[in-house]
């Protein structure tokens, strides 16, 4: 799967990462639903720095469709409410 971090560029992650990145996904969701902006925070920098740490960097002239987009690091809570949709940031989860 190929996953764009918003700012950042493109990652690709194998599929049978897919069942821990949608935890930490289940948990942001949460943490939004509810408003936790430290734990919100939190959940975010762990989901990039998960995907970072398993994603393989693209080459910045690489033109892959994305299957995930994660938002910068830097996104605040409701900018993240705006890229959500009721399945969270990871479709067909």
């Amino acid at each position: 799967m190929i996953v764009r971090i918003m700012g950042e560029g493109q990652l690709k992650l194998a599929d049978s990462h897919f069942a821990e990145l949608n935890k930490l996904d289940d948990d942001l969701l949460r943490e939004m639903e509810s408003g936790d902006g430290p734990g919100f925070r939190s959940t975010l920098h762990a989901l990039l720095d998960k995907v970072r740490e398993l994603g393989t960097p693209l080459p910045d002239d690489a033109l892959e469709p994305s299957e995930l987009i994660l938002p910068a690091p830097d996104a605040t809570l409701d900018e993240v409410r705006k890229l959500l949709s009721d399945d969270g940031l990871i479709p067909g989860a």
